[in-house]
């Protein structure tokens, strides 16, 4: 699954407020001015291809959105039989999403009602990162000058980029 990418950055910036090593990874990354090579190499992706400066808090989410659909493409042109779910689509048509996952994964769309009561519940509600710990933080906002900072980095990755739609190659879909 993933997101808009200004989401994912904010988000993950918000997150980092209230856990302990996310945070002091952010910070050392800013300090440093560099996003590490470490962390991208232990999940498997070339970190030199992922060493850029972090020169605003939405650079981070930004990259770390830049490597997992990277991963998910890199995947698909090898032929694994993956697709991706966007979050947007899932969130405005729960029902219509979830029996397209079903289909796709070969199961009986039947629990598919079944599958949305999920959505009833927060399933971080009683974490750190619950809804209403991380939303007492206020976001970076995306300023023309980040826009087209994080707009470079998603073209050098071939992402789509913010403002334009960002529908990756293999998303599931439901029909209209």
């Amino acid at each position: 699954m993933y997101r808009d990418v200004v989401s994912v950055a904010k988000s993950l910036y918000r997150i980092s407020m209230v856990l302990p090593s996310l945070r002091l990874y952010y910070l050392l990354c800013r300090s440093s001015g560099r996003f590490t090579t470490r962390f991208v190499d232990s999940v498997g992706a070339d970190g030199c291809d992922y060493c850029v400066r972090l020169d605003n808090d939405l650079t981070f989410g930004v990259l770390l959105y830049a490597l997992t659909t990277s991963a998910y493409l890199d995947m698909r042109r090898r032929r694994f039989d993956v697709s991706a779910l966007r979050y947007e689509d899932l969130v405005a048509r729960p029902l219509d999403m979830c029996r397209a996952i079903l289909e796709f994964c070969r199961l009986p769309v039947s629990l598919a009602q079944l599958a949305v009561k999920a959505f009833d519940v927060d399933s971080q509600r009683n974490s750190a990162i619950a809804k209403p710990v991380v939303g007492r933080f206020e976001e970076p906002q995306l300023t023309p000058q980040k826009k087209a900072r994080l707009n470079e980095l998603l073209k050098k990755y071939g992402l789509p980029l913010i403002g334009q739609p960002g529908i990756v190659e293999g998303t599931l879909s439901c029909s209209e």
